[in-house]
């Protein structure tokens, strides 16, 4: 079984932590799992929400958290492992972000909710790996074409995200329909066929990772058997002890039902899934009072958007899960219990892809 290879660092197992804000993948969960042998992922969204003045200036306390998040997951994770953090493209700073990131020597950039048309300028000449996450074939093609013409840049990796994944969708709301929802499968057999080319015209390796919905090692096998070089959880990577959320937010994922997951409307302009609770009641029944604007989101009007989303993750991932917005993936409601990162990759992942019978 092979790992993941990133420029002159490869990961033990084929396998990312998903990044997840707000505060819900940072350093404790992010450098624990690259200690482990996966790629650990720390999501920006809001990452400065603990700081001091994140309620005065959101913008310089969300960028100073970036460098203190990344030396922790250092620290545990050790210089030699893959560290990475999610950046949305819908994020209002996102071009500071990813300066920021890329001036913290960060392994890997993962960027999607938004087409990341602009990302190559930043880490040219960098150590700075970056992967744009595609919903389809036709995506995929489209980043590709634009970094070879614009930047002479191919992607380091790139993240498909089917529509069972957890969070923000690249997913029209009529395509999440269960009749007619397009399957991660066909989309990672298409993509995969297409890099095949583009690795050969640009004598590149270029690692493909499937994400949404992957729950177990049975699941990993498949991806890897259809040609993905790795796969990417995190909704499975909630319930661990390691895992930056509130103890609170983790039970509710071990409390979810099957019909209590739902899509939602997001002030990103995107769909999203989440596990259904007052909060989402109360956001259908009429637009929730906003007090104050964070400036996160390009794409957020507070005139017309139904409800704060800073508010409602950062309300979540302290604990108060009925007026928060508890994001997740599809197989939520396959939690069970809390375990540690370590036991989560022994057990569940890792042995049966080294072809042993152990569980």
């Amino acid at each position: 079984m092979k790992g993941i290879k990133l420029g002159n660092k490869e990961s033990k197992y084929p396998i990312i932590q998903g990044g997840m804000g707000v505060g819900v993948s940072l350093h404790k969960l992010a450098g624990t799992v690259s200690k482990e042998g996966g790629i650990g992922i720390i999501s920006t969204a809001d990452i400065g929400y603990k700081e001091e003045d994140f309620y005065q200036n959101p913008r310089q306390a969300n960028l100073r958290a970036i460098g203190k998040e990344i030396e922790m997951a250092r620290q545990i994770a050790g210089d030699d492992k893959i560290l990475g953090v999610n950046i949305m493209v819908a994020l209002s700073d996102y071009d500071e972000i990813v300066k920021e990131c890329v001036k913290n020597n960060i392994d890997l950039i993962i960027s999607g909710a938004g087409i990341p048309k602009d990302l190559p300028q930043y880490v040219k000449g960098t150590n700075t790996k970056i992967a744009p996450i595609v919903s389809s074939l036709r995506c995929c093609k489209l980043i590709v074409k634009h970094w070879l013409s614009k930047y002479n840049y191919v992607p380091d990796m790139i993240v498909i995200e089917g529509p069972e994944a957890g969070g923000h969708l690249g997913f029209k709301r009529d395509e999440l329909d269960e009749n007619s929802k397009p399957k991660l499968e066909d989309i990672t057999k298409e993509v995969v066929e297409y890099v095949k080319e583009v690795e050969k015209e640009q004598n590149k390796e270029i690692p493909v990772i499937a994400a949404g919905g992957i729950w177990d090692s049975n699941d990993i096998q498949k991806y890897l058997n259809l040609g993905a070089s790795g796969v990417q959880m995190a909704t499975r990577f909630v319930t661990t002890n390691e895992c930056d959320a509130s103890d609170e937010f983790k039970n509710a994922y071990i409390n979810a039902k099957s019909e209590d997951v739902k899509i939602i409307t997001s002030p990103v302009g995107m769909p999203g899934r989440a596990i259904y609770n007052k909060f989402i009641e109360k956001t259908e029944n009429g637009k929730c009072t906003i007090d104050k604007c964070y400036n996160c989101i390009k794409t957020c009007n507070v005139a017309n958007t139904p409800y704060c989303i800073t508010k409602a993750l950062i309300n979540a991932v302290k604990g108060d899960t009925v007026n928060g917005l508890v994001f997740c993936g599809s197989n939520v409601y396959k939690a069970d219990k809390i375990v540690s990162v370590h036991d989560l990759m022994g057990t569940v992942l890792k042995f049966r892809i080294l072809g042993t019978d152990k569980k």
